[in-house]
């Protein structure tokens, strides 16, 4: 298999908007990062922020979002602009932020995949590391789980079914090769959705209060709100882009295919905790 080069972007580039969660503005800088560097966000005033790598290590329980913390360092909402880098083949960038939570934007990675369209990526001659999987790791029991096996390109492919019974979302399925062609055209858009319920009840505990029907996809029983779809499976677009921003968490560009049904953060995450656990089994062997 030929190896690519690692890849960071050729000059910073920024994103602005509030944290669904909070209400708060984040201000989001991608800064070019040497070879090695994988991706790491800068969390903290001055000269000297507090990094927090992107890591499944230095991830944390939290409710619908995937958060990272190092000591009192903490990142939240991270998944969309991890699913874009690692869309687009960006191996190496500092992620530096003026808040916890990084900002909703649309619900979708667009924003993020057009800022770094926007300045481009520079080759960093250093030939990637892959985690190239020859055998098969599944986490989850019943009908809720995620596994990965031998890739059948050189790189990730997933096959996704989404079932939300006989509600306006309904059963849906995606199959798909990640390129950075295909991520652009097929995921990097697809945005958040939540029912109408679910929303309601984060309202009352005081959270998402700035954020409405026209800043993500909030389903009552006919279908979104306010809001129209951009594609008729437009959800289970969303829960690959969700899953391949989960799975950069492994730090390494991964081959596999990958089969879910019902997956979310916290099983894509212990998927890719299982990979690396694989992998350094084998290392010490």
């Amino acid at each position: 298999m030929r190896l690519r080069s690692q890849h960071t972007i050729r000059r910073p580039v920024s994103v602005s908007g509030v944290g669904y969660w909070s209400g708060r503005d984040n201000r989001v800088d991608l800064l070019p990062a040497p070879a090695g560097v994988g991706v790491v966000f800068l969390r903290g005033p001055g000269r000297m922020p507090s990094p927090v790598a992107a890591a499944v290590g230095n991830r944390i329980d939290a409710t619908q979002r995937t958060t990272l913390a190092v000591g009192s360092s903490r990142v939240e909402m991270v998944e969309h602009v991890l699913s874009a880098l690692s869309g687009l083949g960006v191996d190496c960038c500092l992620v530096r932020v003026t808040n916890e939570e990084l900002p909703g934007l649309d619900g979708s990675a667009a924003a993020f995949v057009d800022a770094i369209d926007a300045v481009g990526l520079e080759d960093l001659i250093v030939p990637t590391d892959p985690l190239v999987l020859d055998t098969t790791v599944r986490v989850g029991d019943g009908d809720s789980w995620i596994e990965a096996g031998p890739p059948r390109h050189p790189g990730l492919s997933v096959s996704y079914e989404l079932d939300y019974g006989h509600g306006p979302i309904g059963r849906q399925s995606l199959d798909i090769d990640v390129t950075p062609e295909t991520y652009r055209d097929e995921l990097a858009a697809a945005r958040t959705f939540i029912m109408l319920e679910e929303a309601d009840r984060l309202r009352a505990a005081g959270l998402a209060r700035t954020c409405g029907t026209r800043d993500l996809l909030v389903f009552g029983p006919d279908g979104p709100i306010d809001n129209a779809l951009r594609w008729p499976d437009e959800c289970v677009r969303h829960k690959v882009l969700d899953l391949v921003g989960d799975l950069a968490l492994v730090g390494r560009p991964v081959h596999a295919h990958v089969r879910a049904r019902r997956s979310g953060h916290r099983l894509n995450a212990a998927l890719a905790a299982s990979l690396l656990a694989v992998v350094g089994r084998r290392a010490s062997a």
